[in-house]
């Protein structure tokens, strides 16, 4: 799946989709409660269980190549039985949309939770290596000053394989989040899920995108935006992320990509009454 953003284009590479997260993250959305969004059948499975995805979206300026967000990885110890050690065809799915790992300039991670970081970093013998050999890795400062003091005990050692041997081989940049990456891409600070979260804004030629990060998991928090994820560092800061995203990018022609839609993934953010809908 690809997007045309003026010059800029964005490619979906899909690691894996799973229908078996949904209520673990987002415990208020039931089937029930989810069959009463009229708009979110094609983001449910024929149980009406949130159906989320594990990608990565590719970036391409005219003068940068850049990843956001790596999903799991292969290899890896996780406690999440279906993560831990996992294989699949990420790479050859990546090579085979016509990206090469030495091709990417930067790496750029919404924030360090296990599901964005995990092929920052590849299994070599008994070492981790970087997948991207050639990018810097862009992480935002407020998430490192978190992430090296705390730890992920409910997915696995995600820091020491995935973020720290990135800064041990110097190819680690802690940026701030408002940072420019380049003339079209730029982060917007989007703090709640985790303190130093950032979503991905891109402008080229007029039109616009923005990248969410994990302020959304599943389209229905559009319609919810109640709706907090067990995941979240700061329930009610991301609430109140939340509610100002949709204030501000609603009802503008601004392409919303979500970095855990399915399907379709991305659309305009209209109002729908006093709440949301996507408009895809």
């Amino acid at each position: 799946m690809k997007w045309q953003i003026g010059d800029v284009s964005v490619t979906k590479i899909v690691e894996l989709t799973s229908a078996s997260l949904g209520e673990y993250i987002l415990p208020d959305a039931t089937a029930d409660e989810l069959r009463k969004i009229q708009w979110i059948g094609p983001f449910l499975d024929s149980d009406a269980r949130m159906v989320l995805s594990f990608h990565s979206l590719i970036v391409q300026t005219a003068s940068r190549f850049v990843i956001v967000d790596t999903c799991i990885g292969n290899k890896k110890t996780r406690n999440y039985p279906r993560w831990n050690q996992m294989h699949t065809n990420f790479l050859e799915d990546l090579q085979d949309a016509g990206f090469q790992e030495d091709a990417f300039d930067t790496v750029l991670c919404t924030h360090m939770h296990v599901d964005h970081v995990g092929w920052n970093t590849y299994r070599h013998e008994d070492r981790w290596l970087p997948t991207f050999k050639n990018a810097r890795y862009l992480y935002a400062r407020e998430e490192w000053d978190h992430w090296k003091v705390e730890s992920q005990d409910d997915y696995g050692p995600v820091i020491e394989d995935s973020v720290q041997p990135i800064f041990d081989l110097g190819l680690a940049d802690l940026v701030e989040s408002t940072h420019q990456v380049s003339d079209e891409i730029q982060l917007v600070p989007t703090a709640g899920h985790t303190p130093g979260h950032v979503s991905v804004y891109i402008k080229s030629r007029g039109e616009e995108a923005i990248i969410t990060g994990d302020i959304f998991h599943h389209p229905c928090q559009i319609a919810r935006p109640k709706w907090c994820a067990t995941a979240d560092s700061d329930q009610a800061a991301a609430l109140r992320t939340r509610q100002a995203f949709l204030e501000e990018y609603s009802d503008r022609p601004i392409l919303c990509i979500g970095t855990h839609f399915a399907g379709v993934t991305a659309g305009k953010l209209v109002r729908d009454g006093d709440t949301y809908r996507l408009d895809y």
